[in-house]
């Protein structure tokens, strides 16, 4: 079974097929990734076939849905125990084994020496907001300066392993300072890529689930005026020629839609 479902409209768990539930079982829970984006990721936006690079590749969802896809997946990770969580997930893909390698993004020439990507999918630290490990190469540990500047070095060279004529999907939210003030990592994510050489080619809103934003923003609103943040963005971009990348993708795959009798 190498297709799923979620880009079909249909998310109830009991209309999945067994595998589909796995995964989105897999997939849900406070920061997990989201494998509706990753489908459409990678049937948008990399070849068939083709091989995605994750520098920052956290839990199993955008491994298994690659394989399950039928793409080679190379992610990521500094912490050996998210590795072998990972791991103990591989049940569930059905086609080219997706690799977790243990190491420092920072580090990714070396620990991606050997793959040419055709599409670089991430979701990286959202700087500070949430604290990963208490290793001093996470990224989510370090000074705002800091994680900037090794943020735009690891784009820099991921970017340097992605074939010519293809695409980045990246997604990323922005985050507050501690005078409760926007740092604007969504902007700074687009000057680190075009300082790469990639250019920034779409821009999407991804809604998360409202459920108790609206309690826990509440007092905080009344006492600073901060409104409660439910999005984050899914950034496209393109190293080379766009109409390159795009023919180089294939055909769209956009799933089953179905139309009643009076639509």
């Amino acid at each position: 079974m190498n297709n799923l479902t979620f880009v079909k409209g249909d998310r109830e768990a009991d209309d999945l097929d067994p595998v589909s539930q796995a995964i989105l079982e897999v997939g849900s829970g406070t920061s997990i990734f989201d494998p509706v984006v990753c489908e459409i990721a990678y049937r948008w936006f990399c070849p068939p076939g083709g091989t995605v690079l994750d520098p920052f590749a956290g839990g199993s969802v955008r491994g298994i849905v690659a394989s399950r896809l039928g793409r080679r997946y190379v992610g990521i990770e500094l912490r050996e125990e998210q590795v072998a969580a990972n791991m103990a997930q591989l049940y569930l893909a059905d086609g080219p084994k997706p690799q977790w390698r243990v190491g420092d993004a920072r580090e990714i020439a070396r620990h991606a020496f050997d793959v040419e990507a055709d599409l670089i999918f991430s979701c990286p630290p959202y700087w500070n907001l949430e604290r990963y490990s208490d290793d001093p190469a996470d990224l989510s540990n370090m000074e705002r300066e800091e994680f900037f500047t090794a943020y735009g070095a690891i784009i820099r060279d991921a970017l340097a392993r992605l074939r010519d004529d293809r695409f980045v999907v990246w997604v990323i939210g922005d985050v507050r300072d501690e005078d409760g003030c926007y740092v604007n990592l969504p902007g700074r994510t687009v000057e680190a890529f075009e300082a790469a050489g990639a250019r920034f080619y779409n821009d999407a809103i991804l809604v998360t689930a409202v459920g108790s934003l609206p309690v826990r923003v509440g007092r905080q609103f009344e006492i600073s005026r901060k409104l409660g943040r439910t999005h984050q963005n899914v950034m496209v971009f393109v190293k080379g020629d766009p109409r390159k990348a795009t023919e180089a993708c294939g055909v769209v795959e956009f799933g089953e839609i179905t139309q009643g009798d009076d639509a």
